[in-house]
C-alpha cells in the first residue's frame, strides 16, 4: 500500500472548525476503510459526523425540490472552508432505538414485510379450532377428483341450501320446482318436490339441492362440469357429492373457498395486510397487535411478604384519601377474618386459599364484612371482587387520569391471553408453511418464525417445500428474506429472534442491525460513517464484524469507523489520530498513515498502544474470593482482607439461560462476560437488576424466570450506571446531574452584592423566571422555523447567549458571572473552586473520570452514551460511600480510548476498594484483566449459549482451555509465575 492516498482518491477537507477541530486539513483515501480515533472529547465525531456526514447529507438535500426538503431532515452547514471529493454520505450510529412495543427486528429490517407476502402466497390454511387443513378448489379440480373414483360408481350432485335452519321453506321449494328441479335432500333423505312436501317450523332442517344423478364412465365430464356450474350458481363456495349405493353411501364435500363444512368455519382469501399486526384485519381485537395488556400484578399489591397485614403488607392506591384507605383495609381485615388469617404473621406464611380470594376473589360466596346497616344487627356479608380483578375494573372504568396513574403503579403488560402474545387472529395463525421433514418443526405460522433466532431462520426458510407453481412467484421472496437473514448472521447476530423488540436492543446491537441492511442495500460510491460498531462485541465475534466493514468497502464504498477497538485498527487500511487531549487541548491531527506507520510515530499515543510501548497494567493485588474457602490474595505491601459473602442467583432461567446457579462475590469488581448473545444481559440485567430494584425500590418491572435470591443482607442500596441521557431535557447538563450547580448557586446568592439585592439561590438559575432571559427562556439560543428549510438557532439578541438577564449577570465571584461559570470546562472549574469544599469534589469527581473537557453548562443532549455513564459515576464517586452500595454497569468502556479505559479502571478501583461491589458487563480485555472476579458465559450465543463455561479470577479463565474469553486472555496477561513466586501471587 502507497504511504500517502493518490491525490484523485481522497476526500479533501480544508479548514475544518466544528465544535473544537482547529482548522482541520485532512485527506481521507476513497474506498477504503478508515478509522478515525483518539482520546474523548477529541474531534473524532465532530470530523466523522458534524463535519463530513453533515455536508454530504446537507448537499444531498439541497439537490432535492423546496417541496421534498420541507419533509426532510436537514443538518446545518458545518463549519470547513471546503470539502472535495465528497460522496453521498450515510451515518450509521449508536442513536437510541424508538421503544416502540409494535417494533422489531424483522419488521426494522423489513424482513417481515417479505414474510406477510409470501404466507399470503403461499401459505397453507388450517382451521384454527380443528387443525383440519382447508384446500380451496376450483370446478375443474373438483371434477378430476370425483372423476378418478371407480368405473360405475353413481355420484349425485348436490347444491347445500340450507344448513339446519329453523322454517317451512315452502318458498324455496317453489322456486326449486319453477327452475326445473325434481328433488332435493332433505334432513339426509332424498323426496321428490311436490306440493306435499312440509318441514316443521319449529325443528331446523339441512336441505340440499338434487342437481343431477351421474355414473362415473368414460364421457361423462361434459355433463359433470355442466352440473358443477349449476350447483355453484345455487352455493358459490360448497358443493357436495353423495356417492356409493345404499348403506355404504358416503357425503364427498368440496370447497371453492377456505372452509370447514364440519365446522362451518369460512374463510376469505388472505392478503398480505391479514398477516400484520397493525392492520385491524389481521390484529389480535383484544391486545390490537401489541401481544400484551396491562394487567394487575399481585407482586406490586404486595411487593414484600416477609410483612404482616398489620404492617401494611397489601398496598393500596387509596393512599391519599385516608377515607377510602380505611375502607379498602377494613375490607382485607374482613377477609383475613372470613380465611382465619392472622393478622401478624408475614405474608408469605398466611393460607394459599386466604391469598388466592386476596387477589383472584371468592366469586359467588359472600364474606362478612363487619359493616351493620342502620336497624340491622346483623354485619353485612357480601363477595369480596379481589384486588386483581378490582384494580382491573377500574382502570378500564375510570375517566380521571389521576386514578388511572395510581392505579397503573399496580400493573405491568402482562401477554394477551386471547393471542397469548402472538399478536395476531387465530385464523391467520392458523396459515401454515411447510419446510423439510428434516427439521425439528417442518411447519410454522409467521408467528412462530419470528420466534426463531436468526441462524436458525435461515435453514427453515432455504427448505420450503413449494409446488412449481408457488416457486415461480416465492423464488424471489424467498431470496430477498435469506439474503436478509444472510446479513444479520454475518454481523454477528445470527443468536437473536426476529420477534425481538428495537426497544430491547443495545446501541452496539441496533447499530448493527443497520449496518446489515446496507449491505443487503448492495450501493456503492457512498460514504458509510460509523459510530464504533464494535460495541456490545465479544473478541471472538470481532473477526465477522471487520470482514463486513471490508466487504462494504469492496463494494466501492469509502467506510469511515470512529473506533477504538485495536483489532479493527489494525484491520484498517488507513488511521486518523485526533488529539492530543480532549475538548481545547484536541482537535489537531497527531497521526496519519497506515497502521503499521502510526505505529512508529513518536507522538501517537494510539499506536504505543498498539505496538505495546504502553500497556494497562494487571493489578499486582486481586481481592480474593474462593466459595467457602478463606483465602487471601495480596503481595508483600498490601493489607489483608477477609473473603467477602456473595449474592447469589439460583435456577436462573430467562431467555437461554440454563437453570444456572451463580455467584456474585461482594466488596469486588466482577466482570460478567461471552460472545455475543450468550446471556449476559439476561442474567444481570433482566434477572439481578430487575430483582434487586423491586426488592429495595418496590419497582415494577418483572424480574427475569428464576427460583430466588440470595445474599441481599451484604447490600444496601443499587445503583445502575447505563449509557442512558443525563436528563429528557436540553437544558439537563453534566454541573446540574452531578449535584454541582445547586451549591454554585448557593455561593451566588451569598455574595453581598447579591445579598443586598435580595436574591436567593433560585435567581441563578436558567430554568426559572426571575433571573433568566425571558425572550430565549433561559436558552441563550432562539429557534427559527425556515419550514422546507432546516431550523436556525440564533444566539439571542438580549443576552448574548449568556442565558441571564443584565442584573442577574452584575453579581460576580472572583470577577466571574454565573454565565461564564457555565462556560467553563470541568478542569477550569476545578481550579475555579478549589478552595469550595461543597463545590470542588463534585467537579473533581468529573475530573476524575476523564471529563475534563467538558463544559459544566453543555447540554446533555450533546454527550455521548459513553460520556453520560462517566458523569453517572462522577456524580456517585462525589458521594459519601456507605461500603454496601451495588454498582451495575454495561459496557462502560463504550467511546474510550485506551488511555481514557486506564483512568476509568482507576475510578472502578476507587469505588471497589470503598467497600463496594461492582458487576460489569464487559467485553474490553483490558478492563476484564484487571477484573477480581470473571464469571465467562457460553460457549456460543443463542441456543448455544446459556451456560457458566467458566469462572473465577482473570489467570484462571486464561488457563481454561474452554472458556471463549480465556483464549484472547492469555494474549494481554502476563506469564504464568514460577513455581517459587506462585505462593504469593496464585489465587
Amino acid at each position: 500500500m502507497n504511504s500517502r492516498p493518490v491525490a484523485e482518491n481522497i476526500i479533501r477537507v480544508r479548514g475544518a472548525r466544528q465544535h473544537n477541530l482547529r482548522n482541520v486539513d485532512v485527506d481521507i483515501p476513497r474506498g477504503q476503510l478508515v478509522v478515525l480515533t483518539g482520546v474523548s472529547g477529541s474531534g473524532k465525531s465532530s470530523l466523522a459526523f458534524d463535519t463530513l456526514y453533515a455536508e454530504g447529507q446537507r448537499r444531498y438535500v439541497q439537490s432535492l425540490s423546496a417541496y421534498a426538503r420541507q419533509f426532510l431532515d436537514q443538518l446545518d452547514k458545518p463549519d470547513v472552508d471546503f470539502i472535495d471529493g465528497l460522496s453521498p454520505a450515510v451515518a450509521i450510529e449508536q442513536r437510541t432505538v424508538a421503544h416502540n412495543p409494535r417494533s422489531t427486528i424483522a419488521t426494522v429490517t423489513e424482513i417481515y414485510d417479505y414474510l406477510r407476502v409470501l404466507y399470503a402466497a403461499a401459505g397453507q390454511p388450517h382451521d384454527p379450532t380443528t387443525g383440519v387443513r382447508l384446500r380451496k378448489m376450483t370446478s375443474a379440480e373438483i371434477a378430476e377428483e370425483i372423476l378418478a373414483l371407480p368405473e360405475g360408481t353413481r355420484a349425485i350432485v348436490l347444491a347445500p341450501a340450507v344448513d339446519h335452519e329453523k322454517g317451512d321453506f315452502r318458498g324455496l321449494f317453489e322456486k326449486l320446482q319453477r327452475q326445473g328441479f325434481v328433488r332435493v335432500r332433505l334432513d339426509g333423505e332424498i323426496l321428490e318436490l311436490d306440493e306435499k312436501l312440509r318441514t316443521p317450523r319449529a325443528e331446523p332442517h339441512s336441505i340440499e339441492i338434487v342437481v343431477d344423478r351421474l355414473v362415473i364412465r368414460e364421457g361423462v365430464r361434459t355433463r359433470l362440469m355442466e352440473a358443477l356450474e349449476t350447483a355453484l350458481k345455487w352455493n358459490p363456495r360448497e358443493v357436495r357429492f353423495l356417492t356409493g349405493p345404499g348403506e355404504a353411501e358416503e357425503v364427498r364435500a368440496f370447497t371453492t373457498a377456505y372452509a370447514n363444512p364440519e365446522t362451518g368455519l369460512v374463510l376469505d382469501d388472505f392478503t398480505p395486510k391479514h398477516f400484520s399486526f397493525n392492520t385491524h384485519v389481521g390484529a389480535c381485537p383484544a391486545c390490537e397487535g401489541v401481544g400484551a395488556l396491562m394487567a394487575a400484578d399481585p407482586h406490586l399489591l404486595v411487593p414484600d411478604d416477609t410483612k404482616t397485614l398489620a404492617e401494611g403488607a397489601v398496598k393500596t392506591w387509596w393512599t391519599r384519601q385516608p377515607r377510602l384507605k380505611a375502607l379498602h383495609d377494613r375490607s382485607v381485615e374482613a377477609l383475613a377474618r372470613h380465611f382465619g388469617a392472622d393478622m401478624n404473621t408475614p405474608f408469605k406464611k398466611l393460607p394459599a386459599a386466604f391469598k388466592e380470594a386476596l387477589f383472584q376473589g371468592t366469586g359467588v360466596t359472600a364474606v362478612p364484612t363487619g359493616w351493620k346497616l342502620d336497624g340491622n344487627k346483623r354485619s353485612l356479608a357480601k363477595p369480596f371482587e379481589g384486588l386483581v380483578q378490582q384494580v382491573e375494573r377500574m382502570y378500564a372504568e375510570t375517566k380521571t387520569d389521576k386514578l388511572r396513574a395510581m392505579l397503573a403503579r399496580f400493573m405491568n403488560p402482562l401477554p394477551c391471553k386471547t393471542c397469548h402474545g402472538r399478536r395476531l387472529r387465530p385464523e391467520v395463525l392458523a396459515v401454515l408453511l411447510a419446510t423439510a421433514a428434516t427439521t425439528p418443526r417442518p411447519q410454522l405460522n409467521i408467528h412462530d418464525i419470528t420466534r426463531l433466532a436468526i441462524r436458525d431462520a435461515i435453514p427453515w426458510v432455504k427448505e420450503l417445500v413449494l409446488t412449481d407453481l408457488q416457486r415461480t412467484y416465492c423464488e424471489e421472496l424467498q431470496k430477498e428474506i435469506l439474503k436478509r437473514l444472510d446479513f444479520l448472521d454475518q454481523v454477528g447476530l445470527g443468536y437473536l429472534s426476529l420477534d425481538r423488540e428495537s426497544g430491547s436492543l443495545s446501541g452496539g446491537e441496533a447499530q448493527r442491525i443497520r449496518l446489515a441492511t446496507q449491505i443487503g442495500a448492495g450501493l456503492a460510491g457512498v460514504l458509510y460513517v460509523l459510530d464504533e460498531p464494535s460495541i456490545g462485541l465479544h473478541p471472538a465475534d470481532n473477526e465477522r464484524l471487520i470482514g463486513t466493514l471490508k466487504r462494504l468497502r469492496d463494494l466501492g464504498n469509502s467506510v469511515l469507523v470512529v473506533e477504538h477497538d485495536e483489532d479493527t485498527m489494525r484491520a484498517a487500511d488507513w488511521i486518523i489520530e485526533l488529539g492530543p487531549g480532549a475538548g481545547p487541548q484536541g482537535g489537531l491531527i497527531i497521526a496519519e498513515g497506515t497502521p503499521a506507520q502510526v505505529m512508529q510515530n513518536e507522538r501517537s499515543t494510539t499506536g504505543a498502544y498498539l505496538d505495546h510501548r504502553i500497556s494497562i497494567p494487571v493489578p499486582r493485588t486481586r481481592i480474593p474470593w474462593r466459595g467457602s474457602q478463606k483465602q487471601l490474595l495480596v503481595d508483600d505491601s498490601a493489607s489483608h482482607r477477609d473473603e467477602p459473602d456473595c449474592i447469589t442467583i439460583h435456577g436462573a432461567r430467562e431467555h437461554n439461560l440454563r437453570n444456572v446457579t451463580v455467584s456474585f462475590p461482594l466488596g469486588s469488581f466482577v466482570c460478567v462476560t461471552g460472545p455475543s448473545g450468550s446471556g449476559k444481559s439476561s442474567l444481570v440485567d433482566t434477572i439481578l437488576r430487575r430483582a434487586l430494584m423491586r426488592h429495595f425500590y418496590s419497582a415494577k418491572d418483572e424480574p427475569g424466570e428464576h427460583d430466588h435470591l440470595s445474599g441481599l443482607h451484604g447490600v444496601d442500596k443499587v445503583v445502575v450506571i447505563d449509557q442512558s441521557p443525563i436528563g429528557r431535557s436540553p437544558r439537563s447538563n453534566p454541573a446540574t446531574y452531578a449535584g454541582a450547580f445547586t451549591p454554585i448557586r448557593d455561593l451566588f446568592a451569598q455574595l453581598p452584592s447579591a445579598r443586598v439585592r435580595g436574591y436567593d439561590s433560585s435567581r441563578f438559575s436558567f430554568n426559572v423566571a426571575g433571573g433568566r432571559c425571558e425572550k430565549c427562556g433561559g436558552d441563550g439560543v432562539l429557534t427559527i422555523d425556515m419550514h422546507f428549510l432546516s431550523d436556525v438557532q440564533v444566539t439571542c439578541d438580549q443576552c448574548q447567549g449568556r442565558r441571564y438577564n443584565a442584573e442577574t449577570l452584575e453579581i460576580t465571584y472572583k470577577g466571574r458571572s454565573i454565565s461564564e461559570v457555565l462556560e467553563m470546562t470541568v478542569a477550569e472549574a476545578c481550579r475555579f473552586f478549589d478552595r469550595q469544599p461543597n463545590i470542588f469534589p463534585k467537579l473533581h469527581a468529573l475530573e476524575q473520570v476523564g471529563l475534563g473537557y467538558v463544559k459544566l453548562g453543555q447540554s446533555g443532549a450533546t454527550l455521548s452514551g459513553g460520556e453520560a455513564q462517566r458523569v453517572k459515576l462522577a456524580a456517585e464517586l462525589a458521594k459519601k460511600a456507605t461500603g454496601r452500595t451495588l454498582y451495575l454497569l454495561d459496557e462502560p468502556t463504550t467511546g474510550l480510548h485506551f488511555a481514557d479505559i486506564q483512568t476509568l479502571l482507576g475510578v472502578l478501583t476507587k469505588l471497589r476498594d470503598a467497600g463496594n461491589t461492582l458487576i460489569v458487563i464487559e467485553h474490553n480485555l483490558d478492563v476484564i484483566k484487571c477484573a477480581d472476579w470473571v464469571i465467562d458465559l457460553g460457549p456460543g450465543g443463542g441456543s448455544e449459549g446459556g451456560m457458566i463455561v467458566a469462572e473465577g479470577t482473570p489467570e484462571k479463565l486464561a488457563a481454561n482451555k474452554a472458556s471463549p474469553t480465556g483464549r484472547f486472555l492469555r494474549q494481554v496477561l502476563p506469564p504464568a509465575p514460577t513455581s517459587k513466586s506462585r505462593k504469593s501471587t496464585e489465587v
